[in-house]
């Protein structure tokens, strides 16, 4: 009786450990459902990007200018005051200007190598400078203030605050500063340290880099 007794102990205490593991575990998973009733998955069932065309560049871009422009823009109502009718916005247009020369239009004699192999010209066209490229991440409206007949008129608008016009207009005076700069010749000099750095370690002990001179008008 007392071998039967001690045979029943340790199945007691083996089921008695196991409905306790149970417990536990159904605590841990309601205390979670719970705690997280309604929680929001996010699935991605985005399509895979399409490839849909393949270039081959040509263009170095030698050099780059970062400009911040203000726009500030007023629209007056004749005979109406601001209140009523007109609006200002001030913008901040962020964005960057590259200096780029073209590979493409090369010939066949804008590199020439000397008879005995030791030096090397190359004649290369004058950078230009690319259209500016606005930040849109960083370019903002500051302020707008509408006049009460233009935002009961923005209420029958698709897009009453359309920034296109603004974005036009900060790329037009990114534009303008840039041609002040010396972005251009800055690109030549980059330019000519790439160069130089590249037929030198192809064993060139002279390195001649030109830029043909800029044009100019006979008539001025």
């Amino acid at each position: 009786m007392w071998q039967q007794k001690r045979r029943r102990f340790p199945s007691f205490i083996t089921g008695l450990v196991i409905v306790v593991g149970l417990v536990v575990g159904a605590g841990v998973l309601v205390g979670n459902l719970f705690d997280r009733p309604f929680q929001t998955t996010t699935n991605d069932h985005s399509p895979p990007p399409v490839l849909v065309d393949l270039r081959d560049l040509a263009e170095y871009h030698a050099a780059q200018a970062q400009f911040e422009v203000v726009i500030d823009h007023e629209d007056d109502v004749s005979f109406m005051p601001a209140a009523l009718a007109g609006e200002r916005v001030q913008f901040v247009g962020v964005g960057t200007v590259d200096a780029v020369l073209d590979f493409t239009n090369i010939g066949s004699g804008a590199v020439v190598v000397s008879d005995d192999g030791t030096s090397v010209t190359v004649t290369l066209p004058r950078p230009v400078l690319a259209t500016p490229v606005l930040d849109h991440d960083q370019s903002h409206v500051m302020n707008r203030d509408r006049g009460l007949f233009n935002r009961i008129g923005g209420l029958f608008s698709d897009n009453p605050t359309s920034e296109d016009g603004l974005y036009d207009a900060a790329i037009s005076k990114m534009a303008e500063a840039a041609e002040a700069t010396d972005l251009g010749q800055r690109a030549e000099d980059n330019t000519k340290l790439m160069l130089y750095t590249l037929f030198r370690s192809l064993g060139y002990e002279r390195v001649d880099i030109r830029f043909p001179a800029a044009s100019t008008d006979p008539a001025g």
